[in-house]
């Protein structure tokens, strides 16, 4: 996998933060503002003094008026954590553009945001959950990051509701999933928004923001503008490696076309309904237009 990502675009990046639907909550410095009250200059509320406490946070001000002692409580700043799951699947590794190059364009993209605003990145290969590269300190993190991702490998097979079970969280976040969505569970139209919901449903009780961006190559969203498909072809399961001889026609791509854009559509129909962010990704839509345009409701701008 390469990435040709150069100095003007995370130039670009620098000026965006991704929008936290949760205040921050860990332990660590930061850039968010926490629910936890710390030193930082913004106010936010009064109590009453206690012993121990810096006495040069008295208000004697309240004191005058009161007779009794109060301190200042401020918000302290705090280090957000934003995790990208990566699906590393055989199918992500499809299309002139490949998926999969998308992928980890999309992911370095994110990735930066946050360390731009001293976040904490944790970037999953959703094949191996356990081993999560784990990036802090600002941008001087970027060119391992970079590298980790150069090192993904796109085969086999991945479940995308397993690996977000595995998912370590231990405070509010954003969570962003990068997948083309191509498995069972997610393309039956019986089961589908069952398992979306499932993963917005825990991931929202573990209070995080989350994004679905669902990849695909421009030949599966327009099947109908390869004229190297219509007749007989023999189509092979990138992952079951399972073959599938058909015949098709104008008339069956119409139906195949239509098919996916109501998987699209009940997938984007859930995450609505569940408060989560949703958009397709083609790999063909050029990545200034996709990131700086399409994806701007992800940020605070």
């Amino acid at each position: 996998m390469t990435m040709t990502l150069d100095a003007a675009f995370f130039d670009r990046l620098s000026r965006l933060r991704l929008a936290m639907g949760h205040r921050a909550s860990m332990n660590l410095t930061g850039n968010r503002k926490s629910t936890q009250k710390g030193s930082s200059t913004e106010f936010s509320d009064f109590r009453e003094y206690m012993p121990g406490d810096d006495i040069r946070r008295i208000d004697w001000n309240a004191y005058g008026r009161l007779d009794r002692l109060y301190v200042k409580e401020y918000m302290e700043e705090k280090e957000a954590v934003v995790s990208i799951l990566i699906d590393t699947s055989a199918s992500m590794d499809y299309g002139v553009h490949k998926k999969s190059e998308r992928a980890c364009v999309l992911a370095a993209a994110f990735a930066y945001m946050g360390l731009n605003h001293m976040d904490r990145v944790m970037l999953y290969d959703m094949q191996q959950m356990q081993q999560p590269f784990a990036a802090g300190g600002g941008k001087r993190a970027l060119p391992k990051l970079t590298d980790w991702l150069s090192q993904r490998s796109f085969d086999g097979t991945v479940d995308v509701s397993e690996a977000v079970r595995q998912l370590p969280m231990k405070g509010p976040g954003v969570t962003l999933i990068i997948s083309d969505f191509l498995q069972e569970s997610f393309v039956d139209s019986a089961r589908e928004q069952e398992t979306a919901g499932k993963i917005l449903r825990f991931l929202d009780y573990r209070r995080q923001k989350t994004a679905f961006l669902h990849i695909l190559a421009g030949e599966e969203l327009s099947a109908g503008r390869s004229a190297e498909l219509t007749g007989t072809r023999n189509l092979i399961d990138m992952e079951e490696k399972s073959t599938l001889r058909l015949t098709l026609d104008a008339g069956s791509i119409r139906v195949y076309e239509q098919a996916v854009q109501d998987f699209l559509s009940r997938l984007r129909q859930e995450c609505a309904r569940r408060g989560a962010f949703y958009a397709v990704c083609s790999t063909e839509t050029d990545i200034y237009q996709l990131i700086f345009q399409e994806l701007r409701k992800l940020y605070d701008i």
